[in-house]
């Protein structure tokens, strides 16, 4: 893994880990599905017109549209859809550590579902991973946090488990930055349909909301995006998947910055073992 990779990496996981407390601050001042579609809207729209400008074409090969067809739908309308949702009363830094626990499903359900080999070191790191959500979750159940909006953040992991599994192959053959724009508009017609059904648009303009709509709109909603589909391309989906376990560790603390979210001794564990969790797991795959 050379250096430029490295920064890429750490980019992504920090950009990534950010959208949670932009999205908390977002889904207290507007309806959060329908802020959601017009951030997909634009995102893809501002990809789509630099995609062009680099003469990247829409002809993408069968694999590609699957794969963007599956992206857009598990991780922007089921995974973000669901969070934006979990948001209104849970709080960002347990959003991103439940987010991310998906490396570990990733394993687990490779695991599981198609018999994939896992070594001891990643059975491990399974077994870690899990114990640091259950430090995290019985912690925050026994204070009170809304259960409903923990279990659709959980849902909303598995959605992006599912998504992940597909960057493979929207990762190859090129016009990265057009499939990037492109699953945007996927999320942002089925959130927009959504939207419409459940949700009445009643927004509370503040200069806090529009910052934070704009940062979510361009820094993890397109530049993250752009910078995964890269790296993975770079350097292969298992050793990017590496930097996953930065996310425990970024997410809290910049919730706790911005935000000022409380952060107790548990919850300090419990991420230093879902971090140690995913390591082990990526480290077993690479070996």
């Amino acid at each position: 893994m050379d250096f430029r990779a490295i920064l890429m990496g750490l980019a992504f996981a920090a950009l990534w880990s950010s959208a949670f407390t932009s999205a908390r601050m977002i889904v207290a001042e507007a309806p959060p599905l329908a802020a959601l579609s017009l951030r997909f809207l634009i995102s893809g729209g501002l990809g789509v017109a630099i995609a062009l400008a680099l003469g990247q074409s829409w002809r993408l090969n069968r694999a590609q549209w699957r794969a963007t067809l599956i992206f857009g739908l598990c991780q922007n309308a089921l995974y973000l859809g669901l969070n934006f949702v979990a948001m209104q009363t849970v709080e960002a830094s347990l959003a991103s550590i439940i987010a991310s626990s998906m490396p570990l499903m990733v394993a687990g359900l490779g695991w599981i579902v198609f018999r994939d080999r896992v070594r001891p070191l990643g059975l491990i790191g399974l077994l870690a991973g899990v114990a640091g959500v259950a430090i995290i979750m019985g912690a925050r159940l026994s204070d009170g946090v809304d259960a409903f909006g923990v279990t659709l953040c959980l849902i909303g992991a598995l959605a992006l488990t599912i998504a992940t599994l597909s960057v493979r192959g929207a990762s190859s053959g090129g016009n990265v930055m057009m499939i990037v724009g492109l699953q945007m508009f996927v999320g942002a017609a089925v959130l927009a349909v959504a939207s419409a059904a459940t949700e009445e648009i009643v927004v509370h303009w503040s200069p806090r909301l529009i910052a934070a709509f704009t940062y979510t709109t361009l820094a993890p909603g397109l530049l993250a995006t752009w910078i995964w589909f890269r790296l993975v391309g770079r350097i292969g989906a298992i050793k990017a998947a590496t930097f996953h376990f930065l996310n425990p560790f970024f997410g809290v603390a910049i919730a706790a910055a911005v935000l000022g979210e409380r952060l107790g001794a548990l919850d300090v564990v419990g991420v230093v073992v879902i971090a140690a969790g995913i390591l082990a797991v990526q480290i077993s795959k690479q070996a």
